[in-house]
């Protein structure tokens, strides 16, 4: 049996036309799996805890041109961005600024920008006529003045001020900033990786003295009820002891415990104090720009820390307080680092 060759002809078509699609679709998954994967990895990164110490250092080139953008950073309340650029840029300044507040929350970032341009053309020779034929007629003037010899030539004339001048040709303002937009995103990109890596550094470092915190803590919650039971029983043996037989109510014994119970009470402190911890230690996990927020959480935890130690009425209640301020500065140290 013979096939007609339009019909192979169709069935090829066909073929081709489902290969097509087919191939499309893989192609349009495989762009939607990569956009979600990189959305996701923006959103990860965004959400870590970020130190305020980074640096980051770009070099583009694209034909003649190339622009090198370096940038560092360290401790500061708010976003201070200082730059340095050649003049020609000088245009692009709000546009920096509002490209790097993607990037950066808080921190005094110092930015340093160069460009470079090896093309031929980029200056033009400009010849001033206007100006030249003003020479030529002054100096005429004055030779029919003072009945001198006019001798001037082309090469002297030349050479008077603002006749030949040099002049930048202007550069395209968008292919200009299309390349230090690229330059900026590549040294942001390196700025952040750097905080994003010291920032965990620094995460692990106050999650281990947090936990360091609960312990002096559980410490002070066990002890205290202890150093009540030990009052009574010193006071109780003081009074046998000066009065021997002389009989005292219970009831003065309790109220005088009572109110040496309540004077050293530390309760309250310990419930809040510990929620304060648990509040920093979320913070931590939750990440981004958190470290405004720990630092007005710091500032409780050592305003319960010092009602704590103001209250011990024992040696080591006092000596885990001492401990637990000491740690809470700790903290408060190396939250100023963070973003």
């Amino acid at each position: 049996m013979v096939i007609p060759s339009n019909a192979i002809k169709k069935s090829s078509c066909a073929y081709l036309h489902y290969l097509v699609l087919y191939l499309t679709m893989i192609s349009k998954s495989t762009i939607i799996k990569q956009y979600v994967i990189l959305e996701y990895y923006a959103k990860e990164r965004k959400n870590m805890v970020k130190s305020m110490t980074g640096f980051g250092r770009c070099e583009i080139s694209e034909g003649t041109r190339k622009m090198t953008v370096e940038m560092k950073s360290v401790n500061h309340r708010y976003l201070d961005v200082n730059m340095k650029m050649p003049k020609k840029l000088n245009f692009f300044d709000a546009s920096i600024r509002n490209l790097l507040k993607t990037y950066i929350q808080r921190g005094k970032v110092d930015l340093f920008i160069t460009f470079e341009d090896t093309a031929e053309t980029n200056f033009s020779l400009k010849y001033n006529q206007e100006l030249a034929g003003e020479y030529l007629k002054y100096l005429q003037q004055m030779a029919d003045q003072f009945g001198l010899e006019n001798d001037i030539r082309v090469s002297t004339l030349s050479r008077y001020p603002e006749v030949l001048s040099m002049e930048e040709v202007q550069v395209d303002e968008e292919e200009l900033w299309n390349l230090l937009e690229k330059a900026l995103k590549g040294a942001c990109e390196q700025f952040v990786e750097t905080r994003i890596k010291e920032g965990e550094n620094l995460k692990k470092d106050l999650l281990a003295k947090l936990d360091e915190m609960l312990e002096n803590v559980e410490y002070i919650s066990v002890r205290s009820p202890q150093i009540v039971g030990e009052y009574r029983k010193k006071l109780e043996d003081k009074v046998k002891e000066l009065l021997e037989d002389v009989h005292i109510e219970e009831s003065r014994l309790a109220t005088e415990i009572t109110i040496f119970a309540d004077k050293i009470c530390v309760d309250e402190e310990i419930v809040r104090l510990r929620s304060h911890i648990e509040h920093t230690k979320a913070t931590l996990e939750e990440g981004g720009a958190v470290g405004r927020k720990l630092d007005f959480i710091a500032q409780e935890m050592n305003r319960e820390a010092n009602t704590i130690l103001s209250k011990a009425n024992d040696l080591e209640v006092s000596n885990h307080a001492i401990d637990l301020k000491t740690e809470i500065e700790k903290v408060r140290e190396q939250i100023q680092n963070i973003e």
